[in-house]
């Protein structure tokens, strides 16, 4: 303790630094006794050398979804340990709560309880645990930080899930769980039944018309264990954002709805995501597993600002598809970029594989457009036209190369995929 003129500066273990002010006998009596009792307050806290500390719980949490990690504290002191405790995450885990009081008794163990709601995807690593241990009087502790490792994957956000039930009573329907007369090249044979006002007359069996004495007519499923290539583009367009969201979070939302639903369907999805390489490939995942094999792999995923390497995709597709498979590339509707990156490549593609590809296309360019209050939303109006139409020649254009085009905004897209799919699929086009 020192003590110059009217202030005193105590320095006590652990970086506290108390200031004393007074003069004369009675005010140096009475700092004494404040001096003594943090002191003594200090000596008889808890320590944090015999404290264990260790995460666990959801490894796995989707984006904006709320999940918990337990911190474990086991005391091996001879003191119970009063005081503070901190879970250190960064800012877009969204920790709650930021501190906890504990009592841990010695030799004995608490959990407490975090709850994290991210709002970034990607690898989430858990921070320091600071820990403040309080005397018995609560006037001064000691503190002390320690590494627990844990690390949270935060999945991509799969906000069209709600549109899955829909897709699959559809599914229901081409299946032949629903009464259905869908006839499509290559599609398999299922059953007879009789012919019913509204049936395609192509259908009718006439040997087994002729065999019995009413009408009898074949009826269709959708072929089974067809093979869909999932190519997302992850170079500079992706990291664009439309509605609020970067289009390459668009693209994954329909991605997996369109998975969940091929994998209903009892087709196969493979994931290939790339730009000037390939940053991920999920392929030959079982039918059980493919779903989450895609989120593990997409919550990893960042656009990267250059321009894909169409014919890096093209080559990997044909790479890992030796047969005829439905290919579905989520890219952009970019006139630059279609016309100089993938037209090059969209006859080698489309000759081998039919070939969708799926856009996010801007509802703030349908806005505009329709806006006509002023002149300056009249100019605003002429380009977006302009825009409009230039999207709607490149759509033609790849239309006239055998592929279907799906242009939709960022809530839409997810479900007219899902119809491209289906329709297709009814269609014995895969």
């Amino acid at each position: 303790m020192t003590l110059t003129g009217r202030t005193g500066l105590v320095a006590v273990a652990g970086g506290l630094v108390i200031a004393v002010f007074g003069t004369g006998v009675a005010s140096l009596i009475v700092n004494a006794a404040i001096l003594a009792a943090l002191a003594a307050d200090l000596l008889f806290a808890a320590s944090i050398a015999g404290l264990q500390v260790s995460r666990s719980g959801d490894t796995k949490i989707g984006l904006g979804q709320t999940g918990t990690t337990t911190l474990t504290l086991i005391n091996t002191g001879h003191r119970r340990l009063r005081g503070m405790i901190r879970d250190g995450w960064r800012p877009s885990a969204l920790a709650q709560p930021g501190r906890s009081r504990i009592n841990v008794p010695a030799g004995r163990r608490v959990a407490v309880t975090t709850t994290l709601t991210p709002s970034r995807r990607g690898d989430v690593a858990a921070g320091l645990v600071t820990i403040r241990s309080f005397g018995p009087l609560g006037l001064a502790g000691r503190q002390r930080s320690l590494a627990a490792p844990f690390t949270v994957r935060v999945l991509p956000a799969f906000l069209s899930r709600k549109h899955l039930p829909a897709k699959l009573a559809r599914l229901r329907e081409l299946d032949g769980q629903h009464r259905s007369m869908i006839r499509g090249q290559g599609s398999e044979f299922d059953s007879l039944r009789a012919y019913v006002l509204g049936d395609d007359v192509r259908s009718i069996d006439w040997r087994s018309t002729a065999r019995r004495a009413d009408i009898v007519v074949r009826t269709w499923r959708p072929e089974r264990d067809r093979r869909i290539v999932i190519v997302l583009d992850t170079g500079r367009t992706s990291a664009g954002r439309v509605g609020g969201i970067p289009r390459l979070d668009a693209s994954m939302d329909a991605a997996l709805l369109l998975t969940a639903v091929a994998v209903r369907a009892g087709d196969r999805a493979d994931l290939i995501a790339a730009d000037r390489r390939v940053r991920a490939r999920v392929v030959g995942a079982g039918r059980g597993e493919v779903l989450a094999a895609f989120t593990s792999e997409m919550a990893l995923l960042e656009p990267d600002l250059i321009e894909p390497d169409i014919g890096l995709m093209t080559a990997t597709v044909l790479g890992i598809a030796r047969q005829r498979c439905l290919v579905v590339l989520l890219t952009d509707l970019n006139p630059a970029a279609i016309e100089e990156g993938l037209l090059p490549h969209i006859q080698l593609l489309s000759a081998r594989h039919q070939v969708l590809l799926a856009a996010v296309a801007d509802p703030r360019v349908a806005e505009m457009a329709a806006d006509r209050g002023d002149p300056g939303a009249i100019y605003a109006a002429a380009a977006a036209i302009a825009a409009q139409a230039e999207r709607s020649r490149i759509a033609a254009l790849l239309r006239r190369h055998g592929v279907e085009v799906v242009d939709a905004p960022p809530d839409r897209l997810p479900p007219a995929l899902a119809d491209a799919y289906l329709s297709l699929k009814a269609a014995g086009r895969l």
